[in-house]
């Protein structure tokens, strides 16, 4: 190959005989020919072959290796519940929310009930249209014969978008709600709530757009960011380069940032406000020491961190592995990090979009109540039927 040649090519090779994984060698050419090797593995064998390669060869591995074979064998187990899990809890949720008999105002409502939408959205098009296939690659070939890639990506895309979004919108509404009482007449209604929901998918769908004409149509059915074969300027293209950067801090770095903000703020408020109201309560020598004021937010504030907590806490190791693999392949050979990084960050962000029922379940009695009577009532119908 000449040495003026600049390109990427595809180096596939296996580990050893018992093993077959394949790495991808992505590699960049100059005249000193210049080798970036990024190993991404391939689940296409059954447990049982992994479980006996590692048992037989341990001693040999280093520990990077071992904790990444550890995370495949157990994803075979994990990504099965975690789909068979995800759909009806998100299910639930709706339906539970859609009722509107959880004590919760009608925007409030709204958010929870289309970021259960946009969690359900993910589990379906990232768990079960994307992970599934590429830890069970054998039993999933033929998806390399169907040219929609680029088009599940859109989707896949723009609907994590819309779930990191709307509690972004959630937050912002919870701020209003607490912070500015003049406003939240005219902020925190249900019309309003459908507006910037409706905003915020219609911006999230054009802004992924780009991911079409970035990615071809066809599978490649790897475990990394880019599920899709990627046409060949995208690797080396400032412009592209730059617009993808630009997918990965707009999504979720930046919402890391107005999230944090924003519930200090509310947090801020709050603390100062309850104290203005203990020393008003203890001037009036109210008998009733209860608050209600004050308990309604502090079940709202707990709400809202809670969520927030859990959004930047199963989202954030995602998104780093994210930028330094991305800034690996442009050749910050710093930035390179253990494979099983990157696999334990598709795992905590995918756990995220199915842990908003449990969440609403501690926090809230009413939705606990309203849980409890829709797993009770099959049993009770039944139980009708036999009397």
């Amino acid at each position: 190959m000449d040495q003026n040649l600049r390109g990427i090519y595809w180096n596939v090779t296996t580990m050893d005989k018992n093993l077959r994984g394949i790495y991808w060698n992505v590699t960049t050419m100059d005249q000193n020919l210049r080798m970036v090797d990024w190993k991404v593995t391939i689940m296409g064998r059954s447990i049982s072959s992994y479980v006996n390669y590692l048992s037989a060869n341990y001693d040999s591995f280093s520990l990077e290796l071992r904790i990444l074979c550890v995370l495949i064998i157990f994803q075979y187990i994990y990504y099965p519940i975690l789909a068979i899990v995800g759909v009806p809890v998100n299910l639930v949720t709706i339906m539970i929310l859609s009722r509107g008999k959880c004590g919760l105002s009608e925007c409030v409502s709204r958010y929870l009930m289309a970021m259960a939408v946009a969690d359900l959205l993910v589990v379906i098009l990232d768990l079960i249209l994307r992970q599934i296939p590429i830890l069970y690659r054998q039993q999933f070939l033929f998806l390399q014969s169907i040219d929609v890639c680029n088009i599940h990506a859109v989707l896949l895309v723009a609907a994590t978008d819309c779930s990191v979004w709307f509690t972004v919108s959630f937050t912002f509404d919870r701020l209003v709600a607490i912070c500015c009482q003049k406003l939240k007449s005219k902020y925190c209604t249900e019309r309003t709530a459908a507006v910037v929901l409706g905003t915020l998918t219609v911006l999230s769908s054009l802004k992924n757009i780009t991911w079409y004409f970035m990615l071809t149509g066809r599978y490649v059915l790897f475990n990394n960011p880019w599920f899709c074969f990627l046409t060949m300027n995208i690797w080396l293209s400032p412009v592209w380069v730059g617009i993808e950067f630009l997918h990965y801090i707009v999504t979720p770095c930046v919402q890391f940032v107005v999230i944090l903000l924003l519930n200090a703020f509310t947090v801020r408020h709050i603390l100062v406000n309850s104290r203005g109201r203990k020393r008003l309560r203890a001037c009036s020598n109210r008998k009733n020491p209860r608050d209600q004021e004050m308990e309604s937010r502090r079940k709202s504030i707990i709400l809202l961190l809670v969520i927030s907590a859990n959004f930047i806490l199963l989202w954030a190791m995602f998104k780093v592995s994210l930028l330094a693999l991305r800034m690996l392949y442009l050749g910050y050979y710093s930035a390179d990090l253990p494979e099983y990084i990157m696999e334990m960050g598709f795992m905590l962000q995918l756990l995220s979009c199915c842990t908003n029922i449990c969440i609403y379940a501690v926090t809230q009695a009413m939705f606990r109540e309203q849980l409890k009577n829709m797993l009770q009532y099959p049993f009770t119908r039944i139980n009708k039927l036999i009397q």
